[in-house]
């Protein structure tokens, strides 16, 4: 190689050529025909021609004169060739030139004319070799290739996104399933593969991932082409990263977990319903435990006053004026019994399939005046107000007159049960084309909206706790359910809400078809009570407070004790109960569990709360109708001395309360 030649001239000349001969890119100097004026030692090595060689020839014959593919290039042609020809100069472009030793050179190259008055006179031209950038690019180009082949080896759905985030490549299997081409998937059409619903929500957690460059995941909705299913899949996308840690593409795919999701559904719902299946079953026990200790609550109650009663009616000791309230809390206390086991039986039959109907032409508006008259005595003495809004003619349909009546019955006793003294209880009757409406409505305590839909199943009391107002089976509603149906009818119940009332609507057809009743089983005779003992000479003066909500009982308890000498105050209700105790102050407290409000067992904590002083210490006995070991067992655990169950002999109410008194004085 020729050593550069500095020639003489002023400064700027001699480091214009001294710059030019120490560049790294070709540097030459035409004349207008496009003869080699210069050129700097970098071109000769670029191309192997020494600057001997090439001045004063045309460059374009040296190096530019046939294309790679082997076909002349004329220099008109190239962009040497036009710059001398317009004085238009041609900038970063990126061409092929030829070495000395017939090797195609890839090239960055720049031109620009010499203009001398008007007119091009020469030409300026830059070359930059660019192999290794062009061999670099080669190898990228030949990994991608790999990278490609390998993804479309893939059997999930892949794909590649640059570093903004815009689609550039999907690979073979995306595809087929999705059934868009690879245009219409790049960029962000591939957001037109994902269900509408998970679209925002996906594209919302593909910007976070952009921003954070953390790995990016999301479970969304394919579209299969083949058949249009919407297949579930997890989308991930993991960055690859530069040397310098900057995120330069995405690589991400598309896992089929459809199957896998089912499976998974599948198995939940089994666990639900296995869970469901074992609450229900939890339930069903609790309530069937609920409603034995139900059943005799009831059943003992009225046995206690009228085994009370009936003793004192046998011991003589009895005052005349009395005797006659004896009889009718008795024979009140036995019918209630009476409706109590009709009703068991009731229910035996329904569960077994055995109650039966006996059809025949009725007055419906006659069977609910039937209800309303033997209702309206228990309903003038709570002060509640019964109407009946009906035309006053006969509503002919067929059906069993006495079970509706029943239904009319339980339907009005449960308004008048629920519905406060002051209140009302409105029975509407219509007469339709094909059927008969009955409409039940009352101002009382209304239905909880969540226990609506459980009004008429059997066992079931929206507060059968110990604690529970009022009395009763909770079977009554499923009775007359039942009864309905067997008739072709419907019942349903509406309230607005807890204190706002209920209403109940019967609609029955005026001509159902219905079965033949079956016969009641026998009911058992009573069994002979015993006299009531005479009381010991500790009960004479004793102060005994007596807590009992059911009247019949609280008067025959009265009664009993007084005829013992002892002196008695008697209250329906524990809070009355705690007044009388601080102002009173009995030597001992009998008390049902099952109290309005607040029951038994909360009564006996505040009292055991309570100062010596105050009554704290006083013997408490448990007299109830809760009778299971559980209960014996939270009575004893609330502080109470001794636990009695309902119905309790006199003769045991005697040695119960002096054993109290004996281990009270003892201690």
């Amino acid at each position: 190689m020729t050593p550069p030649v500095i020639p003489p001239g002023d400064d700027e000349q001699r480091l214009t050529h001294l710059l030019a001969s120490h560049a790294a890119e070709a540097l030459y100097l035409l004349d207008a025909q496009g003869r080699v004026t210069f050129a700097n030692p970098a071109a000769e090595r670029m191309f192997g021609w020494s600057r001997a060689e090439m001045l004063g020839r045309k460059l374009h014959e040296l190096i530019h004169h046939e294309r790679p593919d082997g076909t002349p290039f004329p220099m008109e042609a190239c962009p040497l060739g036009n710059v001398l020809s317009t004085g238009q100069a041609t900038l970063d472009h990126e061409d092929h030139f030829i070495h000395r030793d017939g090797s195609f050179i890839p090239v960055h190259c720049s031109n620009a004319p010499i203009i001398s008055q008007g007119a091009v006179v020469g030409a300026v031209l830059v070359v930059r070799d660019i192999t290794a950038r062009k061999s670099a690019e080669e190898a990228r180009a030949e990994y991608w290739r790999h990278v490609q082949l390998l993804i479309d080896t893939l059997p999930h759905l892949a794909w590649v996104s640059r570093s903004d985030g815009t689609c550039s490549y999907v690979n073979r299997r995306w595809l087929e399933y999705t059934g868009l081409s690879l245009e219409q998937s790049i960029g962000f059409g591939w957001v037109h593969a994902i269900h509408p619903e998970e679209r925002s929500h996906t594209q919302e957690r593909w910007r976070r991932a952009l921003d954070t460059g953390e790995p990016f995941e999301a479970e969304v909705r394919m579209r299969r082409a083949s058949d249009g299913a919407w297949r579930w899949f997890i989308n991930r996308a993991h960055p690859a990263r530069a040397a310098d840690g900057q995120v330069i593409r995405w690589v991400g795919t598309c896992t089929d977990v459809d199957e896998r999701r089912r499976d998974a559904q599948e198995r939940l719902e089994l666990l639900r319903r296995v869970q469901a299946a074992h609450a229900a079953a939890e339930e069903a026990n609790r309530l069937k435990d609920d409603f034995l200790a139900t059943v005799s609550h009831e059943l003992r109650t009225p046995l206690t006053a009228m085994l009370g009663w009936l003793q004192l009616l046998r011991s003589g000791r009895l005052p005349e004026e009395k005797r006659a309230k004896a009889l009718e809390t008795v024979e009140r206390n036995a019918r209630a019994q009476a409706q109590v086991i009709e009703d068991l039986l009731d229910i035996s039959r329904i569960i077994n399939g055995k109650l039966r109907l006996d059809p025949g032409p009725l007055d419906m508006r006659a069977v609910v005046e039937a209800a309303l008259e033997s209702t309206r005595l228990a309903a003038d003495a709570k002060g509640v107000t019964l109407r009946l809004e009906a035309r006053a003619e006969p509503v002919p349909m067929r059906g069993d007159a006495g079970r509706l009546q029943q239904v009319v019955w339980n339907l009005l006793s449960n308004a008048i049960k629920f519905t406060p003294s002051g209140g009302r209880v409105t029975v509407e009757l219509e007469r339709h084309d094909d059927e008969v409406e009955l409409r039940v409505t009352d101002t009382g305590i209304g239905i909880s909206p969540s226990f609506v839909p459980h009004i008429f199943e059997r066992f079931r009391q929206e507060d059968g706790s110990t604690r529970r107002t009022h009395g009763g089976l909770g079977l009554g509603l499923a009775i007359v359910h039942q009864l309905v149906t067997l008739h072709g009818g419907h019942v349903s119940a509406r309230s607005p809400g807890e204190g706002l009332g209920a209403t109940f609507i019967l609609r029955l057809p005026r001509e159902p078809r219905v079965a033949t009743p079956a016969p009641l089983p026998p009911q058992a005779p009573p069994q002979a009570a015993e006299t009531v003992p005479p009381g010991p000479p500790g009960l004479a003066g004793l102060r005994v407070l007596v807590v009992e909500d059911e009247d019949d009982a609280r008067d025959m308890l009265r009664v009993l004790l007084e005829s013992w000498g002892a002196h008695v105050q008697a209250v329906p209700t524990a809070s009355e109960a705690l007044t009388r105790l601080r102002q009173w102050r009995p030597e001992l407290l009998l008390s049902d569990i099952g109290l309005p409000g607040e029951n038994g067992y909360e009564f006996l904590r505040r009292v055991r709360a309570l100062p010596p002083e105050e009554g704290g210490l006083t013997p408490a006995i448990a007299l109830t109708a809760y009778a299971r070991p559980e209960d014996r067992q939270r009575a004893l655990q609330a502080g109470f001395d001794m636990h009695v169950p309902k119905p309790v002999e006199s003769a045991e109410l005697l040695a119960v309360i002096a054993a109290a008194m004996e281990r009270s004085r003892g201690g």
